[in-house]
């Protein structure tokens, strides 16, 4: 049990914090989000610790009327339990007057914490949470709120939102002239280096990105899986870090990290990957079963925690590129796969039941490269039946047809602009 009087007292600053006024990006989800707004589901918005979320609501917030807010995270309500939640609802309407949307950030802290939010949705209250955990809160809401909840994933800034950051206003014409290309291109090299998480891009401390990765490491993994081996985890991640792009099975890592059983492996990588810390990529197959038997490839949520986990003392910059791109694919809610046959295609994105893009990711065409990249690519476009096909590189701009298909070659800048 906490006591009435602490919950005043968290509350009461937490409203002050937020009244404060702070200026922020505004972020391209916020006007998708509203638009579910009047939807009777609770909206549930998940993604990595210091990717926006908490800004996010706040932008929300100044959107709507009548709400109130509650971030869990406050230590002083580590005592919190289910049965306060009745004490907690009469310390908002004190403090903030009748409400009829709730505000929680990191409410998944709380045991039992869906049962009180079935009651606000039955007494026809907006309830929109946030959450570091993407398991946790599907688990949770799948047994006590089934459709009734509609979920966002929140990532760190996109391109644009980097630019906006900046104060930079970028046009489609921009592309065509030296002088402005050749800035958005430098921006765009430092965005793929600092990447988009907004606190970092403000202060550049790296410090700040190891304490949000440590964050993640021993409170949304070890601590909450009970996780008794701490070195292996950490070692896990660096090798996973290092090698982002790149292929891998569960039983080659079992030996580098010197595991006994490559099924540990596979859970310790589904909890990295709830935490929103790394992404799994599997290989196209219309068969399921040789889907999941192949080797998969792993994505890295933000080029900031380059900073502080892996091994590369230098930046691989066609990596780096291709990394970011699959963060945007998933950011735009498309779901990719990779194809490997004849040759290998970065991306082949799914509709439906049918693959409708190829897209491959080079950071500079050459003699060198071009033909197995562009082999990898037609492999997919006749596999799929597709009649054009994109290579996105860091800054060269072409467009060429080859065996009667049409392949566009676009600056990923640009595309990510668009």
């Amino acid at each position: 049990m906490i006591s009435k009087e602490i919950l005043r007292q968290v509350v009461s600053k937490q409203k002050k914090e937020l009244s404060s006024g702070q200026d922020s990006v505004r972020r391209e989800l916020l006007d998708t989000i509203l638009r579910w707004f009047d939807d009777n589901r609770v909206l549930i918005l998940t993604g990595i610790r210091r990717c926006g979320k908490s800004t996010l609501l706040r932008q929300i917030m100044d959107n709507t009327s009548a709400w109130c807010y509650v971030n869990f995270e406050d230590e002083r309500l580590l005592d919190f339990q289910a049965q306060d939640f009745e004490m907690l609802n009469e310390t908002l309407v004190e403090l903030y007057g009748p409400v009829k949307t709730y505000f929680f950030d990191e409410i998944q802290n709380v045991e039992k914490f869906e049962t009180f939010v079935r009651r606000l949705q039955d007494e026809k209250k907006k309830v929109v949470i946030t959450g570091s955990n993407a398991s946790l809160l599907s688990r949770e809401f799948g047994t006590k709120l089934t459709g009734r909840y509609k979920s966002f994933e929140v990532y760190p800034f996109s391109f644009k939102e980097f630019l906006h950051f900046k104060n930079i206003a970028v046009e489609k014409n921009d592309f065509y002239s030296v002088e402005k290309k050749v800035n958005i291109l430098k921006l765009f090299e430092e965005y793929l280096t600092a990447g988009g998480l907004p606190e970092y891009l403000k202060n550049q401390d790296k410090d700040y990105v190891r304490t949000v990765y440590e964050n993640i490491l021993y409170k949304d993994i070890v601590t909450r899986y009970s996780i008794k081996r701490e070195k292996i985890i950490k070692e896990l991640v660096n090798i996973l870090a290092t090698n982002a792009t790149l292929q891998f099975t569960y039983n080659s890592l079992k030996k580098a990290v010197g595991l006994s059983n490559a099924i540990t492996v596979k859970e310790y990588i589904a909890y990295l990957s709830n935490s929103y810390l790394f992404f799994e990529l599997l290989r196209f197959s219309h068969s399921i079963k040789q889907q999941l038997g192949s080797p998969r490839k792993i994505y890295l949520i933000d080029a900031a925690f380059n900073q502080v986990c892996g091994l590369n003392f230098t930046p691989n910059k066609g990596r780096n590129l291709e990394n970011a791109v699959f963060i945007e694919l998933k950011r735009r809610g498309h779901e990719p796969y990779y194809y490997s046959d004849e040759g290998e295609c970065d991306f082949v994105l799914r509709e439906g039941t049918k693959i409708t893009i190829a897209l491959q990711v080079c950071y500079a065409l050459d003699d060198a490269n071009r033909e197995r990249e562009m082999k990898g690519l037609l492999d997919a476009m006749k596999t799929f039946k597709l009649t054009e096909g994109l290579v996105l590189t860091f800054e060269q701009t072409e467009e060429i047809t080859i065996e009667g298909k049409r392949i566009k070659i676009l600056p990923a800048c640009k595309w990510m602009s668009e």
